[in-house]
């Protein structure tokens, strides 16, 4: 501290004092400072005022991005957004998605397990309204009753059951362009015309009635798969 007792002293003797005059404790500080040439020390008033906060502004969180969906899969938005439609009629967990942009000789119904990440593609008929000129490709929706055309929209798997094609599953349109499905009898069930023979003595499966057909292998492992109560989403990209 002698170094403290100098700078007092040469203070004192820098600053008059008169009688009872009491010495101003910032004009002390000051002096300190001056003797000092401007450096602080601890007291000062330029510490006892709050260093301005230098930190940088945080970025804004991060929104995680929507995630895509699997690869492979089309009109994946269009099935998530079905989805979002009609949140308390469906179970989120697997669906499946017909995908009448391609032709009836490529696999396009495709079986999505999102809590396992697989997926699954089979093939799939169209009904004889939706491809008058028998070519293999889907050319118009209809939700009109003795159309024989494929629907577009969300459907919701409902019970099985036993008809003429056999073992079957019901199927309810939950869209304008579907919601005639259960008075058109649009269902899953298998058929002759389904098999992969058919495919590939002509290049392309027979037409349905507007049901999605499955050659009878398959049957069961779309039944199996969707249950009752998920999606089945039928579109096509273009047109």
């Amino acid at each position: 501290m002698r170094h403290g007792a100098s700078l007092a002293k040469t203070l004192r003797r820098r600053v008059p004092y008169a009688g009872a005059m009491l010495f101003d404790r910032r004009d002390m500080i000051a002096g300190l400072l001056a003797v000092l040439g401007g450096s602080s020390m601890p007291g000062s008033a330029s510490m006892l005022r709050p260093a301005p906060d230098s930190r940088l502004p945080l970025p804004p969180a991060a929104v995680a991005p929507q995630a895509a969906g699997p690869p492979g899969v089309p009109l994946w938005d269009q099935a998530m957004a079905a989805l979002e439609r009609h949140a308390g009629t469906l179970l989120a967990d697997r669906l499946a998605i017909a995908d009448f942009t391609a032709g009836s000789a490529r696999p396009r119904f495709h079986l999505v397990d999102r809590e396992a990440g697989s997926v699954t593609a089979l093939h799939v008929t169209h009904g004889s309204g939706s491809d008058p000129g028998h070519t293999g490709l889907l050319h118009r929706f209809s939700n009109q009753p003795g159309s024989n055309a494929t629907s577009a929209g969300a459907f919701v798997t409902r019970n099985p059951y036993h008809g003429r094609h056999g073992l079957s599953q019901r199927l309810e349109g939950l869209d304008p362009t579907n919601n005639l499905a259960l008075d058109r009898a649009i269902v899953v069930h298998a058929a002759w015309y389904a098999e992969a023979d058919v495919l590939a003595q002509t290049g392309k499966l027979g037409r349905s009635q507007g049901c999605f057909a499955f050659a009878q292998a398959d049957l069961a492992r779309v039944m199996d798969f969707l249950g009752e109560g998920r999606l089945i989403y039928s579109g096509r990209s273009v047109g």
